[in-house]
């Protein structure tokens, strides 16, 4: 499939059909059969079947069509048409040499993966740990997520753009099934980085996300040790080092705090965005703010409260717990 072809499809599904964010679906109309089938689709307490996905997929109408990340693109490719009347909306499963992966595994399969986001071509696929979209230019993305709309939607790539939800993916390559025909006409989004004196660097004192996984004894130490993500400080600058890094975590007050203490990979860092009431977020450490141990049954919650350092997380309205921001991260 050719670029131009693959982003036209992508967009008029975005802006022309009605879709809904239903985990292992790749076109499915939301019929009788099919809420049945991708509610049932797994583990008994699977994504699909926890209460708060369970009615929404319930409340959808028959032309509403599920897809989630890596099943929009996979739908796509294999054929999808919107046809309401046929079971996965036109597509064919695992047809024209496009196999059944996950998110995580398809950008491995792109080629000229990088981490810089000035030099981006239309079609590229767009990824971050867990999740997958598709660059469509003019600095905008498709992506199925639960986040914001909790369907397929068009969404700022690495910038801010009025009207746009933002999110920051962190590589894109080209994917194999693609032929690249399309150019950017106008300027790739710039990732918005810390102001500095050297142009793509962090500086230090800034506040920056660690998204981990390891941090180094030196700047050019060829091992590291693993360590969970969360806020951190940048302490020290070594420019021509491996992991040109230092950075102590902190709290969202700023004060060092347990965490990440070593030398990092630039990729490892971005800029951090405040956490407010009506956010999207993960957990990464179910503690109560009080220091209990809770289960977490979603893979994001709605911040319905902040105070300080102190979020109170739920679904809906329904609180789930109180818990500190470093323990929880935008989505």
């Amino acid at each position: 499939m050719k670029a131009s072809e693959f982003i036209a499809k992508l967009k008029k599904i975005a802006t022309g059909y009605k879709t809904l964010y239903v985990m292992g679906c790749f076109g499915a109309p939301m019929t009788a059969a099919n809420k049945t089938r991708y509610i049932n689709n797994g583990a008994s307490d699977g994504y699909n079947a926890k209460p708060a996905r369970r009615a929404m997929i319930q409340a959808a109408s028959a032309d509403t069509f599920g897809f989630d990340c890596v099943c929009l693109i996979k739908g796509v490719l294999w054929g999808w048409s919107g046809d309401k009347n046929k079971i996965y909306g036109g597509a064919g499963y695992a047809t024209n040499g496009v196999p059944d992966i996950g998110a995580d595994t398809m950008i491995t399969k792109c080629s000229g993966l990088s981490t810089d986001f000035s030099k981006l071509v239309p079609g590229e696929a767009v990824w971050m740990k867990g999740h997958i979209g598709v660059y469509i230019g003019d600095g905008l993305a498709v992506e199925c997520t639960p986040s914001w709309d909790n369907k397929v939607q068009i969404t700022a790539c690495n910038c801010s753009k009025s009207g746009y939800h933002r999110r920051n993916w962190t590589k894109h390559g080209k994917l194999p099934y693609i032929e690249y025909d399309v150019q950017e006409t106008t300027t790739s989004p710039e990732p918005e980085k810390p102001s500095t004196d050297v142009q793509g660097a962090f500086k230090v004192g800034d506040i920056v996300e660690f998204k981990g996984y390891k941090h180094y004894s030196t700047a050019n130490a060829s091992k590291g040790s693993s360590v969970k993500p969360c806020r951190a400080k940048v302490t020290q600058v070594y420019k021509t080092g491996k992991h040109p890094y230092h950075v102590r975590a902190v709290n969202s007050l700023g004060a060092f705090t347990s965490g990440v203490y070593g030398w990092v990979d630039a990729a490892d860092l971005a800029l951090i965005g405040e956490i407010k009431a009506g956010d999207k977020v993960k957990v990464l450490n179910a503690v109560t703010y009080t220091g209990q141990k809770f289960k977490t049954y979603y893979d994001e919650y709605d911040v319905i409260q902040v105070n300080g350092d102190r979020a109170v997380i739920g679904i809906g309205k329904t609180v789930t717990a109180a818990i500190n921001i470093k323990n929880i991260q935008l989505v």
